[in-house]
């Protein structure tokens, strides 16, 4: 049977953290690692995973932070298996999810990808259906009864559309994603990145809603935080769409290249933030949004 690997980059609520670890070691198919390497300082943590005396489990902490796209990077170089899987340490597995993904994966061998079926919960594990993820399903995300192979323009169109994706669900090849990993000069939208940079090597993705498999936590944008409203993820995502769009043009995928000018589920997010940096008197971050909501489509020279 092919080697499967969790791996678990941590940072933040030991709880949360604590609920992901036993959801991964409650699945129906035992044969898997699971690797976490924790980029935080909580005291209890290393007791916590030496206590647990399962030899799948291996622990590792980070001399110094790291940082999220850096301990992403960490996990993808650590991995071996065949298929990897790169959880959010917030985020729960049914228990079948395993069993469910290498029935996908023996039908379609080879695949690069498996985005299985989700459900949304949030920061009290209680199942939601906000304006996001209600606009990815409605809007942006295909219509696949049971299940789809998608790859090529076809795919890339549709996530620079609307990244309509679960990033921490998806199975990947771990061949193919360590032959990548995630580029360095990103740090909000390393996921979408990873993604077309696959499927610009040819690889596919398996899309498969005929259950349920995996709880990915949304948790609420706090009115008082100090960058939900500055606009730097927006900033980031413009540099994003510009360089690709043209990678997208050197390619002969068109539609591809449009999607990413036109990045219209970015700049409805952009829009759905402005009130609130508006509120705040942040007019930094206005700037940065209105920029993001009202200039898609222009050809700006790529930045990175």
């Amino acid at each position: 049977m092919a080697g499967f690997d969790f791996m678990l980059p941590y940072y933040g609520d030991v709880r949360q953290m604590q609920d992901a670890v036993r959801s991964v070691l409650a699945q129906t198919d035992p044969d898997f690692r699971l690797v976490v390497i924790d980029d935080g300082r909580e005291p209890e943590v290393p007791d916590w995973f030496a206590q647990l005396g399962d030899p799948r489990v291996e622990y590792l902490r980070n001399e110094q932070n790291l940082g999220i796209t850096k301990n992403f990077q960490k996990c993808v170089r650590l991995s071996e298996a065949d298929h990897v899987v790169i959880m959010g340490c917030d985020d729960l597995l049914h228990p079948h999810y395993l069993e469910t993904v290498r029935r996908i994966l023996a039908d379609h061998p080879g695949v690069g990808m498996v985005q299985p079926g989700v459900e949304v919960i949030d920061g009290e594990g209680r199942p939601v259906s906000g304006l996001v993820d209600q606009t990815k399903r409605r809007l942006y995300a295909p219509k696949v009864e049971g299940r789809r192979l998608m790859g090529g323009e076809e795919l890339a169109a549709s996530v620079l559309r609307g990244n309509w994706l679960y990033f921490p669900s998806i199975t990947w090849r771990g061949e193919a994603l360590r032959a990548v990993n995630f580029r360095d000069e990103y740090s909000v939208i390393q996921d979408l990145a990873l993604v077309v940079d696959l499927l610009e090597l040819g690889e596919q993705m398996a899309v498969d809603t005929s259950s349920t498999v995996f709880q990915y936590r949304r948790h609420a944008v706090s009115e008082s935080s100090v960058q939900a409203y500055s606009g730097t993820r927006f900033s980031e995502a413009e540099r994003y769409f510009a360089a690709v769009a043209e990678r997208m043009d050197a390619r002969g995928w068109t539609k591809a290249a449009k999607a990413a000018r036109v990045h219209s589920a970015s700049r409805l997010h952009a829009m759905t933030m402005l009130p609130g940096a508006l509120r705040r008197g942040r007019s930094d971050g206005v700037k940065v949004l209105a920029r993001h909501v009202f200039t898609a489509g222009e050809r700006r020279s790529p930045q990175a």
